[in-house]
C-alpha cells in the first residue's frame, strides 16, 4: 500500500529513522542482503486500472531515474554533471544508491512525453546510458539515509495538475510516494490497523505526531513501561486500555484516530480476527475515551522526551546504537594511522591521533570563516566500556610523538643538570637555560611545573604541550588542586589559547604568563565520563572536546582483537607527513575548507530545526571548528593539497564527534537547556499551579513552592485547588492531576 509523503520533515524522518540508518551502515559494510528492508520510494507513479500500484490514484509530475553500476572514479564526474544540469532537468532529488555504486535522481516530468521518452530524454541530456529496465512503472527506489542524500528540492512535495500521454486521463499529481509495509512493533507479531490508511475519517492519516511516527511512539512506550514486551492473552485488555488512554490526546480524542494507530492485539499473527475479539478491541478503545480528560499524560511526555533525545543522536547521521560510518576512502595519512587496527577501532583511532598531530605545529594559525584565527588545539576524550580496547590508540600516537619524545629526553637531561648545579636555597643561581622545552608531560604535576612547561613551549616557537592519560580522572593531577573544575577551566582556556600562568614574588618561584597550548588524549568509561563532566556539560567545556567511542560488535566481544605490526616501515611511511607539519609556519588558509565549514554550519542549523534539538544546535558550533581544524591539519600534512577524501573525512568527523557527545551528554544538556528556557519564561510572578506539570506529586509541589519563595507547608493551597476543581488526586498513583475546564 502506497501513500503520499507531502512534507520535507516527514520525508527526512523516513530517511533518518533508526532502522534506516542501521540498515545502510550494514549494507555499506557488505551485507547487501538487507537492501530489501530499506524504505521504498516511487517517484514515477502511473496508476493502472488493474490496481498495479495500490494506493496511487494520480500520476506524479516527476520521473525517477536509476544510474547504476558506475566505477568509483566515475561517480564524482556524473554527480557534478547532474548538478550542473539541475535547472534544465528540473532536478527534485539526487541520492547515492544503497550499494554506493550509482545514483537515483528525480526530475520534472515532460507531460507531452511518455514515461520511456522522459527517461531517454534525461539519459541523453546527462550523457549516460539509458536503463531500459527503468521503464517498469512499478519500479521503486530503495531509499538510502540522510548521509547519502545529495540534493533535495521542495518542489517534489508540491501539488499541481499534469496531463500525461501514457494512456492516462487528466490526472492530478501525487507527491513522492512511499511503498510502505505495515510497521511492526515486533518481528514476531505485526501491528494491525483497523482502518484503511487512506480513510478520510482518519485524523491520524499522516502516521506521525510532530514528526515522530506513531509506531515509534508505541514501540518506545512498550520499551519504557512494559520491558519492550507486547500485550498478550491475560494482560492485553489492561495494557491496551492504558496505551489508548495515553495516546488519545494526540489522536483528537476520536475512536477512528485510536483505531488507526493502536494495534489490535486480539488478532492472529496473519491479521485475522474474530467478531468477538474485534468487539473486545473496540470496547477497550471506547472505554479509554470515556475516561476524564486530564491533559497530556506524564507517560506520553516521557515517551516523547525519550524519542526527542534519540532524534538528537539520529541528527548526527547515525542511529541510537551505531555511529556514522567512517568514509570508505580516507585521506592517506588517516588510512596509514588506522590500517593496523580492526574496523571497529578505526573511528576512535582516526579521531584520537589529532592531539598528537597538532602538537607538531608551532607558530601556525588557521583563519576560520568568521575571520577568527585558531591554532591546532585538540583535546580528545575516548569513551568506552571496560576492556573494550581503548588502548588501541596508543601505538599510533606513540609513533607520531616519537620525534618530540626524543627532543624532550635531551631537554630533561639539561634541566636535571641545571637543577643539580643550582639546588633550592642557593643564594646565587645560574640562569635557567632559555632553550629548554619539554612538550610531553606526565600526569602528576604541580601548578609551577605545568606553568613552566607552558611558558617554555611558548618561548621556544609557540609550541604545544601534550598529555596522554589512561583515565580522565588522572587529568586532575595536572593541577595542584586535583579538582575536576580546574581541569574544566584549563580545557576552556586551551581551546581558545587564552593566557595562563602565575606570578610569584619569590626568587625561587616560577613566574610567567603565556597562551595556553595544551593538547591531550584521555580515556574513560561512560559512567565516569558523565560523572567527571557533570558540572561542565552546559558551560562550554564538553563542547570544546573531541569525543570518540568504541562500539564492538556483540558477536565479537569475546575475541581478542588482532593488531597490525608497528615497525620501522610504518615509521618511514609516517615521517613525510610529520616533517610537513614540523615545517609549517605562519597563517595558513584553505578556501575549500572555508567553504565546507560554511556549508556544514548551514546544514547543522537545518538539522537542529528538523530534529528540534537545542543540544545539537549548541554543540554543533564548536564541533564545526574542531572538524575544520582537522581538515586544515590534513591539508598541511598532505603537502597543502585538498581533495574529496579530506572533505568527506571532515564531514564525517563532525558528525561522529556530535554523535558521541549527544550519546553521552545529550540528555543532560537537552534538559538543562530546556530548564533555562523554562526559567526565562517564568522569570516574573506566576501562578504556582501553572508552574507545575499536568501530573505532579506532593514532593514536586513542595519543591516548586520552596523555589517560588512561598512560606508555610502549603497544604491549605492544595485543598483549595481540589475544592475548586483545579486538580484531582489519583488514588492509584498518588499523583495530583490538573483538570482541564472546557
Amino acid at each position: 500500500m502506497m501513500r503520499p509523503v507531502t512534507t520535507r520533515a516527514e520525508y527526512m524522518a523516513l530517511r533518518g529513522s533508526n532502522e534506516q540508518q542501521q540498515l545502510m551502515a550494514a549494507i555499506r559494510s557488505g551485507n547487501e542482503t538487507l537492501k530489501h528492508r530499506l524504505v521504498q520510494m516511487n517517484y514515477s507513479c502511473l496508476p493502472n486500472a488493474d490496481g498495479t500500484l495500490r494506493g496511487s490514484t494520480r500520476m506524479s509530475n516527476t520521473v525517477g531515474m536509476d544510474i547504476d553500476h558506475l566505477k568509483v572514479e566515475e561517480m564524482p564526474a556524473v554527480r557534478d554533471r547532474i548538478l550542473a544540469k539541475k535547472d534544465e532537468l528540473g532536478l527534485g532529488m539526487l541520492e547515492e544508491s544503497a550499494r554506493g555504486c550509482g545514483y537515483h535522481l528525480v526530475f520534472t516530468r515532460r507531460p507531452h512525453m511518455s514515461q520511456v521518452e522522459n527517461l531517454q530524454w534525461a539519459a541523453q541530456l546527462l550523457g549516460v546510458d539509458y536503463d531500459a529496465q527503468a521503464k517498469d512503472i512499478t519500479r521503486v527506489f530503495f531509499t538510502t539515509g540522510t548521509q547519502q542524500l545529495i540534493y533535495l528540492d521542495d518542489s517534489i512535495f508540491s501539488s499541481e495538475e499534469v496531463l500525461g500521454t501514457d494512456d492516462t486521463a487528466f490526472l492530478k499529481k501525487d507527491t513522492a510516494v512511499i511503498n510502505e509495509k505495515e510497521q511492526c512493533l515486533s518481528k514476531r507479531e505485526p501491528c494491525r490497523s483497523a482502518l484503511p490508511l487512506g480513510s478520510s475519517k482518519n485524523p491520524c492519516q499522516e502516521k506521525n505526531y510532530n514528526g515522530m511516527a506513531y509506531s515509534d511512539i508505541i514501540a518506545k512506550y512498550w520499551e519504557l513501561f512494559n520491558g519492550g514486551k507486547l500485550p498478550v492473552v491475560g494482560d492485553r485488555n489492561a495494557l491496551t486500555f492504558e496505551l489508548a488512554v495515553t495516546l488519545r490526546c494526540i489522536c483528537g480524542y476520536s475512536l477512528e484516530g485510536l483505531q488507526a494507530i493502536v494495534p489490535n492485539y486480539w488478532a492472529a499473527p496473519d491479521g485475522t480476527c474474530t467478531d468477538a475479539d474485534r468487539s473486545e478491541y473496540l470496547h477497550t478503545l471506547e472505554n479509554a475515551l470515556k475516561e476524564p480528560r486530564r491533559g497530556m499524560p506524564l507517560r506520553l511526555k516521557q515517551v516523547l522526551q525519550a524519542l526527542k533525545e534519540q532524534q538528537g543522536v539520529k541528527a548526527c547521521g547515525g542511529t541510537v546504537s551505531t555511529p556514522p560510518p567512517l568514509p570508505k576512502r580516507l585521506p592517506p595519512l588517516i588510512k596509514l594511522l588506522t590500517r593496523n587496527v580492526p574496523w571497529y577501532y578505526k573511528p576512535a583511532v582516526a579521531s584520537a591521533v589529532f592531539p598528537a598531530l597538532g602538537a607538531h605545529l608551532h607558530g601556525v594559525q588557521f583563519r576560520y570563516w568568521d575571520n577568527v584565527d585558531h591554532e591546532a588545539t585538540f583535546m580528545n576524550l575516548l569513551v568506552g566500556r571496560q576492556s573494550v580496547g581503548k588502548g588501541s590508540i596508543k601505538k599510533p600516537i606513540e609513533f607520531i610523538m616519537e620525534d618530540i619524545r626524543q627532543r624532550d629526553l635531551y631537554s630533561r637531561q639539561r634541566e636535571a643538570e641545571w637543577k643539580q648545579k643550582n639546588p633550592t636555597g642557593k643564594q646565587k643561581k645560574d640562569p635557567r637555560p632559555a632553550d629548554i622545552c619539554i612538550q610531553m608531560l606526565i600526569d602528576n604535576l604541580t601548578d609551577a611545573v605545568f606553568n613552566q612547561r607552558v611558558v617554555d613551549a611558548h618561548n621556544n616557537g609557540k609550541r604545544f604541550i601534550y598529555t596522554i592519560v589512561d583515565e580522565v580522572e588522572a587529568l586532575k593531577k595536572v593541577t595542584s588542586s586535583h579538582k575536576a573544575d580546574e581541569v574544566g577551566l584549563l580545557i576552556r582556556k586551551a581551546f581558545d589559547n587564552s593566557m595562563a600562568g602565575q606570578e610569584r614574588v619569590g626568587a625561587d618561584s616560577v613566574s610567567g604568563i603565556a597562551p595556553l597550548r595544551w593538547n591531550f588524549n584521555a580515556s574513560t568509561t561512560p559512567p565516569n565520563a558523565r560523572k567527571f563532566f557533570y558540572k561542565m556539560v552546559n558551560d562550554g567545556t564538553v563542547s570544546r572536546l573531541d569525543v570518540a567511542t568504541i562500539i564492538r560488535p556483540t558477536d565479537d566481544d569475546d575475541e581478542a582483537p588482532v593488531l597490525g605490526i608497528y615497525d620501522d616501515q610504518f615509521a618511514a611511511e609516517l615521517k613525510p607527513y610529520i616533517d610537513r607539519l614540523d615545517a609549517a609556519n605562519g597563517l595558513i588558509e584553505c578556501p575549500q575548507a572555508r567553504r565546507l565549514a560554511l556549508d556544514l554550519k548551514q546544514e547543522n542549523a537545518d538539522t537542529a530545526r528538523l530534529y528540534e534539538s537545542e543540544a545539537y544546535r549548541v554543540l554543533s558550533y564548536r564541533a564545526n571548528v574542531i572538524a575544520w581544524l582537522k581538515g586544515m591539519v590534513l591539508y598541511v600534512a598532505h603537502g597543502y593539497r585538498w581533495d574529496k577524501t579530506i572533505a568527506d573525512f571532515v564531514r564525517w568527523s563532525e558528525q561522529y564527534n556530535l554523535w558521541c557527545k549527544m550519546l553521552y551528554f545529550g540528555t543532560q544538556l537537552e534538559k538543562e537547556l530546556s530548564d533555562e528556557q523554562e526559567m526565562q519564561r517564568h522569570s516574573g510572578p506566576q501562578n504556582l499551579l501553572e508552574l507545575l506539570p499536568d501530573e505532579f506529586t506532593r514532593e514536586q509541589y513542595l519543591q516548586m513552592r520552596q523555589q517560588a519563595g512561598r512560606p508555610g507547608p502549603g497544604d491549605s493551597t492544595l485543598r483549595t485547588w481540589q475544592t475548586r476543581g483545579h486538580i484531582a488526586l489519583d488514588e492509584t498513583s498518588g499523583r495530583y492531576v490538573k483538570i482541564n475546564k472546557q
